[in-house]
């Protein structure tokens, strides 16, 4: 669509996403110069709707962008009091003391949150400050200047016929331009995939390596509820068969957020991650927990797991990638939104001073610096082996020589340098023929529910006329490549049913979708592309 003509906005800098990351550099601009036009673009309905309320919270960076978030309302009400680390077996569990566990696992300073309300309040801060935020603007082009450099995004482009053309009904749309443009969409983003592919900015990086977050919200019997208990468990159900763990975080109001997480660099393509999702609840200590109470909100998303030495060169011409689209989560903390609002900060600050400079249009290396060396840098490198260790010898070899390498890594040495991660999670997937099928039980209703059930709770909705995003390089490869070789593991790795055989034809229910992402990265054949839908679609999350 880039020959037809839109009208263009004018701005210093343009910012894709208003996640913390996105936010956090819209505010930080507006400290540094209240006279600098600032836009931040969210596809969701509004901002926080493709937030999943759930996160444990350091406020490093809070502390450093808004220093009297207290006094100003931001809601963070529940300081973890509590932390808790299991292993577990099919009937039982050990606790790991907490003497044992590294000091940059302890979550004591840290507030349980709903990120979803965290972001509405930054919201707030920054249209207080004069930043324009347009939430249903969705971003699905990137537009690129005579030198090759991103001089900005085309949004909100609504009302695509089936096939992709316009209609009667159809807007096409207007490009906003910016001396620089920052992406913050968030793990997988679009527009960041294909900036990181046309200017080759993962040359000489490890691949970067992801999990599969699922997470329900439930509401449980008061008398169960310890508010600021936080629980991380690993081992069962997985086993063998895949990386991951648990998290359990008991907010205000007698909420809980119940999560698990699937590494996707598992090889046995008849895994189901969210039936091993499903069955973890019916475990004796999370089903005591569960009893009596009710899910009211479902969402999954995926999580960039492979920390320092997966992150890509993070500047091209024109743009910078912040937070996830970098992929900044500590894995071994499941922590990422303290160094998204960190890289939202450094990014701003570098933009300011080359706009200071009138500079446009060219890398921003002060931010790359930043990251690689401040307080980001360090946090992932102390924990860079966690990952490696983990794929590569399983969870014993992860809690024990990851632990000790955390451990010495506190104090600025490890005996295992940087390890590498080797293949992709596409690549690991191995042959069907060469992994037995799992069988799992059926949901009972009350504490495991099948995914088109959970889905509701997402409260997801996409117009059905639209063009699918969810688009297939060739048609053919699903089952012509992937059903022979694979069992076509798009029926089990999507936690929300988009993809289903249904006699012997692929089906696509983009309907469905919860923008988790998980198809354009486990796809066997990189076959999937994921592409932003119109503004507003996707989930719409509750504000809890």
């Amino acid at each position: 669509m880039s020959e037809i003509e839109r009208e263009a906005m004018e701005y210093d800098v343009v910012i894709v996403g208003a996640g913390p990351a996105g936010l956090s550099a819209a505010i930080r601009l507006k400290q540094l110069d209240a006279d600098l036009q600032v836009v931040v673009l969210e596809k969701g309905s509004e901002v926080g709707a493709h937030i999943l309320s759930g996160a444990v919270l350091d406020p490093i960076g809070l502390n450093q962008l808004i220093p009297d978030w207290k006094e100003k309302g931001a809601p963070l009400n529940v300081p973890v009091k509590d932390d808790n680390f299991y292993a577990l077996g099919e009937a039982g569990q050990i606790r790991i003391p907490n003497f044992a566990m590294p000091p940059l696992m302890n979550n004591h300073g840290n507030y349980i949150v709903s990120m979803g309300n965290v972001c509405r309040w930054m919201a707030e801060q920054a249209e207080e400050l004069g930043v324009e935020i347009f939430p249903g603007m969705a971003c699905s082009e990137l537009v690129y200047g005579d030198n090759g450099e991103v001089k900005g995004v085309v949004a909100g482009v609504f009302g695509l016929e089936a096939d992709g053309s316009l209609g009667p009904n159809s807007e096409p749309g207007m490009e906003l331009h910016g001396k620089y443009v920052f992406l913050s969409e968030g793990v997988r983003g679009s527009l960041s995939k294909e900036v990181i592919a046309k200017y080759d900015l993962s040359k000489g990086k490890e691949p970067q390596k992801f999990g599969l977050g699922m997470k329900e919200i439930w509401e449980i019997d008061p008398a169960k509820h310890k508010e600021g208990s936080v629980t991380h468990t690993m081992g069962w159900p997985l086993g063998s068969n895949a990386g991951g763990g648990s998290f359990i975080y008991h907010l205000d109001n007698n909420q809980v957020y119940v999560g698990f997480v699937v590494h996707l660099n598992y090889e046995n393509p008849h895994l189901f991650p969210y039936m091993e999702f499903q069955r973890f609840k019916h475990h004796p200590m999370v089903a005591d927990l569960l009893k009596g109470g009710k899910r009211v909100a479902y969402g999954a998303r995926a999580i960039s797991e492979g920390g320092a030495q997966s992150m890509p060169k993070m500047v091209a011409p024109g743009v910078a990638l912040l937070g996830c689209s970098v992929g900044m989560v500590n894995v071994a903390r499941i922590k990422g939104n303290h160094n998204a609002m960190l890289s939202g900060m450094a990014a701003a600050e570098a933009a300011y001073a080359a706009i200071g400079q009138d500079r446009s249009g060219d890398e921003l290396s002060d931010y790359e610096a930043n990251v690689r060396s401040g307080e980001i840098g360090k946090d992932l490198h102390k924990v860079r082996n966690v990952k490696p260790l983990w794929s590569k010898y399983g969870l014993v070899a992860s809690l024990s020589v990851g632990g000790f390498d955390m451990w010495t890594n506190t104090f600025g040495f490890s005996l295992l340098g940087t390890m590498k991660h080797g293949k992709n999670d596409a690549d690991a997937t191995g042959k069907a023929a060469a992994h037995e099928p799992i069988e799992y039980p059926k949901p009972d209703g009350t504490l495991s529910f099948d995914r088109l059930t959970n889905v509701a709770f997402s409260f997801t909705n996409h117009e059905e006329s639209q063009p699918a995003h969810l688009q297939l390089g060739d048609k053919m490869v699903p089952m012509a490549v992937n059903m022979p070789h694979y069992a076509e593991p798009a029926q089990r790795y999507c936690p929300a049913g988009v993809y289903e055989v249904v006699d012997d034809n692929f089906v696509i229910n983009f309907q469905n979708c919860v923008h988790c992402k998980t198809c354009d990265i486990k796809d066997p054949s990189q076959n999937i592309t994921w592409v932003t839908p119109q503004g507003g679609d996707g989930p719409n999350y509750p504000n809890m």
